[in-house]
């Protein structure tokens, strides 16, 4: 009797150490709608579906989250697909394995007694960090008015979105760049939109998916996990206005009804992709804009950058069909 308890025993440890979930750290470099399909995934338990223990993380750089990736110390992370192809230049081993947004999602905010693009000439413009989406779109649209970004402005790095609205509140920035949900939220506070660079239609990877080349050699089944689970939660997210309205205010710490409204409407109705697709042009687009100061990039293809097995992984496996049918 002891014996055959002892075996029932000794096999119910085996079943339930080979079923453990297995860990991945997911980063994310923002507080933004962009990253919607992330937070809900985790919100609604469909990492752990896809038997994985998951920790995400908020790292408040593109540069730093791409370190930390090529680093080992995160499995999966999502950042501004120009700061990875500039990691990628430099040597690391660093791939794009999805877009979440295939577009520049931000408006540049002023002060009210700034009225126009024109008025910015020899005024403070907040961002994020140097090299980031922020950085890259706010310098997009200066030159769009013939404004140089280099002599007739100066940038300053503010750190979080949050910062970039704290600064536009205390006077230490006369605009910056805010993305929804924060977009939404200087909106309400009374400061003027003078240019939406979400209407110009910028294509760009913001964010990407990224993943580091050692991770996709020895554990891509632990992607293409992470992968369903995130085409789940971006469906979910569609399907569920209720849990993914609590999952922005929950990391973005806005709680104002309206914006949250506006946020949802914007990022899922309009933004998001289905699955992760990349958007090629886009790719070319940020490589284009790194070869202004690396000469490397000059020389790059925008596929190098690129591994889409595990979309098409995805495609393959019938998933969206079972999703959108």
């Amino acid at each position: 009797m002891k014996r055959a308890l002892m075996a029932a025993w000794c096999v119910l440890v085996f079943v339930s150490s080979s079923m453990a979930a297995e860990r991945i750290h997911i980063g994310y470099s923002s507080i933004s709608g962009a990253y919607i399909g992330i937070w809900v995934a985790h919100d609604a338990g469909l990492f752990q579906k896809e038997g994985l223990e998951d920790q995400i993380i908020l790292i408040p750089s593109g540069s730093q989250l791409a370190q930390v990736v090529v680093a080992g110390e995160v499995e999966v992370g999502s950042l501004n697909g120009s700061s990875a192809m500039a990691a990628a230049l430099k040597g690391a081993d660093m791939k794009v394995i999805g877009n979440s947004v295939n577009k520049m999602i931000f408006s540049i905010y002023a002060r009210p007694e700034v009225k126009s693009i024109e008025q910015l000439k020899g005024k403070k413009i907040g961002i994020s960090r140097f090299g980031s989406s922020t950085d890259i779109s706010a310098r997009y649209a200066l030159r769009k008015f013939n404004i140089d970004p280099q002599k007739d402005v100066t940038i300053l790095q503010m750190g979080a979105m949050s910062s970039i609205m704290g600064g536009l509140q205390n006077g230490a920035i006369d605009a910056g760049l805010v993305s929804p949900p924060t977009q939404f939220a200087v909106d309400r506070m009374g400061f003027r939109e003078i240019v939406n660079i979400t209407d110009m239609d910028l294509a760009f990877p913001n964010p990407s998916l990224v993943a580091q080349g050692e991770i996709i050699k020895k554990k891509p089944d632990l992607i293409n996990r992470f992968m369903r689970a995130y085409v789940r939660g971006i469906h979910r997210a569609r399907t569920d206005k209720e849990l993914t309205v609590k999952s922005i205010a929950k990391y973005s710490k806005i709680e104002d009804p309206v914006v949250l409204q506006k946020s949802y409407d914007m990022y899922v109705g309009k933004v998001l992709e289905k699955a992760p697709y990349i958007n090629m042009q886009g790719m070319k687009n940020a490589l284009d804009d790194l070869a202004r100061n690396d000469p490397a990039a000059k020389a790059a293809r925008p596929e190098q950058f690129v591994d889409a097995r595990f979309i098409d992984t995805i495609e393959k496996s019938g998933l969206l069909k079972e999703l959108y049918r």
